[in-house]
C-alpha cells in the first residue's frame, strides 16, 4: 500500500510545473520494471478515490506503455495478470464515473486489443469484441459511447472475423448514426464509419458496401459544425485525403455541403478553412473528378478569394523591421494557400478562366484589401496555370507593373511578390521579354524610403529576377542596378548605425550577391565599391538581432569571390577567411538554430571553390562544426491522435499519418541545415580530391547510414553522391584501404537501390553505384551482392512493366482527361529516367567483369529483350537497345550467343520512326563491326544500305533527326575502318566524305576524325584526289570540325590531324589554296590547333 501510495506522488511530481520536480520523477519512473508499472498504473487508474489528473495521468502512461514498449511489458506477465489486466480494463469501461477517464481507458483497451491481433489475425481477446456488441445495442448511452469510441480507435478489432461481422458492423453504425436523442453518438459513429473506410482503403468492394453511409456522414459533419465540433470534418478531410473514390456516389452533395460550410461566415475560421479543405484536398488526390463539377469549383475560388480580404489594418505595418512569420490559421494565408494549390491540382485549363474577371473585378476596388488580394492571387496561381499565364503574360505584367505606383504599401508590397514570382515561374522568358520594365520599376520601388517593408520586398524581387536571369541580358544594366544597390546600401548602413533597423540591409545585401552571381567577371570593376563595407558589416555585426545580417553578408561576400575569380578576390582572401575563422572558433557559443551556420556552412564551400588546394589548410578547423551540423539527429515521435492534440505544427512539428489514429512526428529545425551541411561534404569531396583523404572516414561513417534518412531528400541525395567521389579521394590511402571503404558502403548502397522510395533519390543512388563500380573494377561485388543486386534489377525492370500496363489501365477510366495525360505523360518520363539507370549500372558491370557477367545477366535477359518487342513505346526499345549495344562492345564475341534476342530487331529498328532508337541501333552496328568478331561480319554486310537509306533520308540533319544520322555516319566509317572486307569501301568513302564532319555526337565525330587521318596518312587516293585536288574539302572538314569544337585539343587525333596540316603547310601553294577555300573562323581554329596540338 506504501509502494501505491509513492506511486501516486510520482504521478503528480510528473504533473509538477516545476523543471527539476518533473525530470527526477520521470528518472525515477523510467526505473520502475515494467511488470510493476502495469500493476501500479492499474491500481491508480481503477481507484475512484485519486485525484482526476492523477488518474488521467496513469492512463495516458498506461497507454503510451502499451503504445510504445508492449513486447517488452505484455508477454511477461502471467497468463491470470493478463486476464486481470483486460478484465479490469473492460470493468472501468463499464463502472467509471466520470467521462474523461472512461474516455481514456477505452483509448487503452484499444491499444491493447490492436497488440493482441496475431499474425494470422486473430484477436486473441475475444470478450472486447463481446462487450462491443452487447454495449452498442445497451439503453446505456455511456455505454454506447465507449464501443463506439474503440471501434473508431481501432476500427481493425475484428481481425480476420471482419468479413464476417461486416453486415453487423454496417448496421450497426447506421443504426448509431440515426440516434435522433444523442447527438455525441451520431458524430461519434460518423467518425467511427470513416475511421472504418480509411482503414480499408484499398478494398474496394468494402466501399462500396459502405457507400450508402456517406449521407449520415455528411449530415454528421454539418451538425457538429454547429455545435463547434470540427471532429467529423477532419474525418471527412481525411476522406478527400486517402480515400477519395469513397466520396464519388455522393461527390455533389459532399461538395456543396463543403461549400456552404466554407462560406458561413457564422462558423470560426479553423472550420471554414476545414471545410475548404476538403475541396482543395481532391483536388490533389482525385483532380479528374473535381472538374467535372466545374460548377463547384467556379463557386469555390470566390470563396478562397474573399478569405485572402481577411485582412488586418496594421498602423505599423510599413515599418516594422522584423518579418513577422505568416500566421497560418489567418484567413489571408489559407486562401492564398488554397489557391495555389487548386490551381496546381486542377490545372490552368480549368482555374484561369474561372478566376481571371475576379482578379480584375479586385484590382480594380477602391479598397486597398481587395487590390492586394487580387495580386497575391496571382502569384498564387502562377505556378498551376503556367502554361495559360504564358499566353498572356505581357498583358498581365503590364498591368501588376502599374501597381507599384499604388497609393497603398501594402499593395504595392503585393506588386512586388507578383513581379518575383512571376520572375521565378516564368523564367527564364519572363527576363527575355520584360528585363527593360521590370529592372527599372523594382530600382525606382526601392527608393521608397518612407515604407521600408516595400523597399525590402522590391529588393526581394530584383533578387528572384536576377537569379534566373541570362547573364547576357543583366549586363547592359549592370552599372545602373550596382549604382542603385551601392546607394541604398550606404544609406541602409547609416540607418542600421542610428536607428538599429535592418531589414532592408539584409534583402540588399543578398541582392548584390544575386547580382554578382549571374554578372561573373563582369563583377570585377565594382569589386572595391562593395567589399570594404561587407567585410564591415561582418567584422562589427556581432549583436545577436544582427544574426541574419551577418550570415547573409557572409554569403554575399563569398558569392562575390566566386563571380570574380581568385585573382580579384586573393587581396582579401586571408581577411575574410580570419573573419570566417573567428566567428567559427567563437560557433561554440553559437546557439543552434543560428542562421549564421548554415551561411557560414555555404560560405565555407564557396571559399573551397575559389583557393581550390590552398583550402585543404583551413580543413582543421571547417570540418568539425560541418561535420556536427550534418550529424543533426532530428527529434522524432510515434504519435496517437491524444497526443497529436497537444503538438501544434507551430512549435516546428510536422505529422504523417499512418492511419490507425497513429501519426508519425517529426521537429523540422536543423533538416534544412544538414541537407546544406552534407552538401558541402559533397563538395569538398569533389574540389580537394587527395587533399580530403584523411576526412574519409570520419565522413563515409557519417554518409552510409543517411542514405536510410527518410526524413530529407536532400541528404539521402547528397549521401549518395559522396560515395564515388569518397572512394576516389581514398585512393592515395591505398587499395587496401579503398577495398575496405566500398566494403563499408556497397550493402547500403545495394540496399538503397531496393527500397528507396523517391525516383528522384533513387536514381542518383543508382548513378552513384555505377560509378563506384567503375571505380572499383572487377570483383568489387561478392556473389550475395551480385545476387541482391540481380534480383533488384528484376524487381525494377517488372515493376517498370507493370507501372506501364496500369497507366493504359487508368487511360481506361472513366475520369480520364486530358490532364490525367499529362500526369501520366510525367510518370512515364520518371520510369523511363529509372530505367536508363539500369541501363548505366548495366554499362559499368560489361564494362568491369566483361563476359564474366554474363552468366549473371542471364536472369534478366528476357526482361531486356521484353524491352525491345516491336509493341513496347519508344524509349524501351531505346534502352534495351543500348543494353545490348554494351553486351556486343564489352563481351564478345561470347556475346554472339544471345544475337538471336537482338541481332533482327536491331537491324530493323536502324529505319524505326523513332530517331532515339535509330541512334541505339546504328551504335549497335558500329560496336559490332570494331568488337564483335567474325560471327557478326554477315549482319554489317546487310546493315550498310539500311544506314545509307537513314543517312539520305529527307530530313536526316533537322534537329530531332541529327543525333541518328551522325551515329549512322559514324557506323559505316567504323564498318569500313575495321570490317572493310563486308563492304566496296571505294564505292562508299566519297558518299562518306560527302557527309563530314560530324556536329553534334562529340564521341563518335572522334572515331570519324580518327579513321579519317588513317586514311590521309596511308595516302588514300579516293581521299586526297588526283594531285591532291581533294585535300581543300578535307581541311574544310577538319577546320568545320575545329569550329564546331568536335576535337579537343587533348584528343590523341588533334595531334594526327595538325601533323597532317603541317605536311601541307610546307607545299607553298597547296597551302594559300587550301586554307583561302576557309572563312575566317575556320582559319583561326586551324593556327589554333596548329599552336596548341
Amino acid at each position: 500500500m506504501a509502494e501505491q501510495q509513492q506511486f501516486y506522488l510520482l504521478l503528480s511530481n510528473l504533473l509538477s510545473p516545476d523543471n527539476a520536480v518533473r525530470k527526477q520523477a520521470e528518472e525515477t519512473y523510467e526505473n520502475i520494471p515494467g511488470q510493476s508499472k502495469v500493476t501500479f498504473l492499474l491500481q491508480a487508474l481503477r481507484n475512484t478515490a485519486a485525484a482526476e489528473e492523477v488518474r488521467q495521468m496513469a492512463a495516458v502512461l498506461m497507454r503510451r506503455m502499451l503504445s510504445a514498449s508492449f513486447d517488452e511489458v505484455f508477454p511477461s506477465l502471467a497468463p491470470e495478470v493478463q486476464n486481470a489486466v483486460k478484465d479490469e480494463l473492460l470493468l472501468g469501461i463499464q463502472m467509471e464515473g466520470s467521462s474523461n477517464i472512461r474516455k481514456k481507458t477505452c483509448d487503452i483497451a484499444a491499444e491493447l486489443s490492436r497488440n493482441l491481433i496475431d499474425d494470422d489475425g486473430n484477436n486473441q481477446w475475444p470478450e472486447i469484441l463481446k462487450f462491443l456488441f452487447e454495449s452498442v445495442s445497451s439503453q446505456n448511452v455511456a455505454l454506447r459511447e465507449a464501443a463506439l469510441h474503440i471501434f473508431w480507435n481501432f476500427p481493425g478489432i475484428f481481425g480476420n472475423q471482419q468479413q464476417h461481422y461486416l453486415d453487423v458492423i454496417k448496421r450497426m453504425l447506421l443504426q448509431c448514426m440515426q440516434d435522433q436523442e444523442n447527438s455525441t453518438i451520431r458524430m461519434l459513429a460518423a467518425r467511427a464509419a470513416a475511421a472504418f473506410v480509411l482503414a480499408n482503403e484499398n478494398n474496394t468492394p468494402l466501399q462500396k458496401h459502405f457507400a450508402d453511409m456517406l449521407p449520415g456522414i455528411l449530415q454528421a459533419v454539418n451538425d457538429s459544425c454547429y455545435q463547434n465540433d470540427d471532429s467529423v470534418l477532419k474525418s471527412l478531410v481525411e476522406l478527400a485525403d486517402t480515400a477519395p473514390k469513397y466520396l464519388r456516389p455522393h461527390l455533389e452533395p459532399t461538395l456543396t455541403l463543403s461549400l456552404k460550410l466554407c462560406a458561413d461566415t457564422t462558423l470560426q475560421n479553423m472550420q471554414r478553412q476545414l471545410a475548404l479543405e476538403v475541396i482543395v484536398t481532391l483536388s490533389e488526390t482525385a483532380s479528374a473528378m473535381l472538374r467535372k463539377h466545374s460548377n463547384i469549383v467556379s463557386q469555390a475560388i470566390p470563396q478562397m478569394l474573399a478569405m485572402m480580404v481577411d485582412l488586418e489594418n496594421d498602423e505599423n505595418w510599413s515599418n516594422s523591421d522584423e518579418l513577422e512569420d505568416d500566421d497560418f490559421d489567418s484567413n489571408a494565408v489559407a486562401g492564398e494557400s488554397a489557391l495555389d494549390r487548386i490551381a496546381c491540382g486542377l490545372g490552368g485549363k480549368v482555374v484561369l478562366p474561372l478566376i481571371k474577371e475576379h482578379i480584375m473585378q479586385m484590382l480594380q476596388n477602391p479598397d486597398w484589401k481587395y487590390r492586394h488580394a487580387g495580386l497575391m492571387a496571382l502569384s498564387a496561381i502562377g505556378e498551376g496555370c503556367h502554361q495559360q499565364m504564358e499566353g498572356i503574360l505581357n498583358e498581365i505584367v503590364n498591368f501588376v507593373l502599374l501597381f507599384l505606383q499604388d497609393p497603398h504599401p501594402r499593395v504595392r508590397y503585393a506588386a512586388c511578390n507578383a513581379i518575383g514570382q512571376m520572375a521565378t515561374d516564368f523564367a527564364p522568358t519572363f527576363q527575355r521579354k520584360f528585363h527593360d520594365k521590370v529592372i527599372s520599376a523594382l530600382l525606382q520601388t526601392m527608393e521608397d524610403q518612407a515604407n521600408p517593408r516595400v523597399q525590402a520586398h522590391a529588393a526581394a524581387a530584383l533578387i528572384n529576377f536576377t537569379e534566373d536571369c541570362p547573364k547576357s541580358l543583366l549586363l547592359p544594366y549592370l552599372d545602373n542596378l550596382v549604382n542603385h544597390l551601392h546607394v541604398i546600401m550606404v544609406a541602409k548602413l547609416q540607418e542600421l548605425v542610428q536607428k538599429g533597423t535592418k531589414l532592408v540591409l539584409e534583402q540588399v545585401v543578398t541582392s548584390i550577391a544575386s547580382v554578382a552571381d549571374t554578372a561573373e567577371e563582369k563583377f570585377v570593376p565594382y569589386y572595391d565599391l562593395f567589399m570594404p563595407s561587407l567585410k564591415h558589416i561582418v567584422e562589427n555585426g556581432v549583436q545577436k538581432e544582427l544574426r541574419l545580417l551577418r550570415g547573409k553578408t557572409i554569403e554575399c561576400i563569398s558569392l562575390i569571390g566566386l563571380a570574380v575569380g581568385k585573382d580579384k578576390f586573393m587581396q582579401d582572401a586571408s581577411d575574410v577567411m580570419q573573419l570566417l575563422l573567428k566567428t567559427q572558433t567563437d560557433s561554440s557559443e553559437l546557439e543552434d538554430d543560428d542562421p549564421q551556420i548554415s551561411y557560414m556552412i555555404s560560405a565555407w564551400a564557396r571559399m573551397c571553390k575559389i583557393l581550390g588546394k590552398e583550402f585543404q589548410q583551413y580543413l582543421p578547423v571547417v570540418m568539425g562544426p560541418l561535420m556536427k551540423t550534418a550529424s543533426i539527429k532530428p527529434e522524432v515521435a510515434l504519435l496517437d491522435t491524444q497526443d497529436m492534440e497537444n503538438m501544434s505544427e507551430d512549435d516546428g512539428w510536422e505529422f504523417v499519418n499512418l492511419g490507425d489514429q497513429q501519426s508519425f512526428g517529426i521537429k523540422t529545425a536543423g533538416l534544412e541545415e544538414k541537407a546544406t551541411a552534407c552538401q558541402m561534404l559533397v563538395c569538398y569531396a569533389k574540389e580537394l580530391k587527395e587533399g580530403f583523404a584523411e576526412y574519409t572516414e570520419q565522413v563515409v561513417k557519417l554518409m552510409v547510414p543517411l542514405l536510410k534518412f527518410y526524413f530529407h531528400d536532400g541528404v539521402r541525395v547528397a549521401a549518395a553522391e559522396s560515395m564515388p567521389l569518397l572512394l576516389e579521394c581514398a585512393r592515395v590511402q591505398g587499395p587496401e584501404y579503398v577495398t575496405q571503404m566500398w566494403h563499408f558502403m556497397c550493402d547500403s548502397l545495394i540496399k538503397g537501390i531496393g527500397t528507396e522510395p523517391d525516383s528522384d533519390v533513387l536514381s542518383e543512388i543508382m548513378h552513384s553505384f555505377a560509378k563506384c563500380i567503375e571505380l572499383m573494377g572487377e570483383g568489387c561485388l561478392n556473389k550475395e551482392h551480385l545476387e541482391e543486386l540481380g534480383n533488384i534489377m528484376k524487381g525494377k525492370l517488372e515493376e517498370h512493366f507493370k507501372n506501364q500496363e496500369l497507366r493504359q489501365a487508368k487511360r481506361q477510366d472513366e475520369d480520364y482527361d486530358e490532364q490525367v495525360e499529362e500526369n501520366l505523360q510525367d510518370e512515364d518520363d520518371s520510369d523511363v529516367y529509372i530505367l536508363t539507370k539500369i541501363s548505366d549500372i548495366l554499362h559499368s558491370m560489361f564494362s568491369c567483369y566483361k563476359d564474366k557477367v554474363l552468366p549473371w545477366f542471364e536472369q534478366i535477359l528476357p526482361l531486356i529483350v521484353n524491352l525491345i518487342c516491336p509493341h513496347r513505346p519508344w524509349a524501351d526499345k531505346q534502352w534495351g537497345l543500348c543494353i545490348f549495344d554494351d553486351v556486343i562492345e564489352h563481351c564478345s564475341p561470347t556475346s554472339f550467343k544471345y544475337a538471336e534476342y537482338f541481332l533482327r530487331p536491331m537491324l530493323q529498328y536502324i529505319c524505326d520512326n523513332s530517331p532515339e532508337v535509330r541512334q541505339a541501333a546504328a551504335y549497335g552496328v558500329g560496336v559490332m563491326a570494331q568488337f564483335g568478331g567474325e560471327n557478326y561480319r554477315p549482319f554489317c554486310t546487310e546493315a550498310i544500305p539500311l544506314l545509307v537509306g537513314v543517312i539520305q533520308m529527307e530530313g536526316s540533319r533537322s534537329k530531332e533527326n541529327i543525333n541518328a544520322t551522325e551515329n549512322c555516319i559514324s557506323a559505316v566509317g567504323k564498318v569500313m575502318k575495321y570490317r572493310p572486307e563486308c563492304v566496296n569501301v571505294n564505292e562508299i568513302l566519297p558518299h562518306w566524305l560527302s557527309w563530314l564532319p560530324l556536329h553534334e555526337d562529340k564521341e563518335e565525330a572522334v572515331h570519324t576524325f580518327s579513321y579519317l587521318c588513317d586514311l590521309i596518312e596511308s595516302n588514300n587516293p579516293i581521299v586526297l584526289g588526283p594531285n591532291n585536288s581533294s585535300l581543300p574539302r578535307v581541311f574544310a572538314i577538319i577546320a568545320d570540325g575545329l569550329t564546331n569544337e568536335a576535337i579537343k585539343n587533348e584528343d590523341a587525333c588533334s595531334k594526327r590531324l595538325a601533323n597532317v596540316i603541317r605536311q601541307v603547310q610546307g607545299s607553298g601553294g597547296l597551302w594559300t589554296e587550301c586554307m583561302t577555300s576557309l572563312n575566317e573562323a575556320q582559319q583561326a581554329a586551324i593556327q589554333n590547333l596548329l599552336n596548341t596540338a
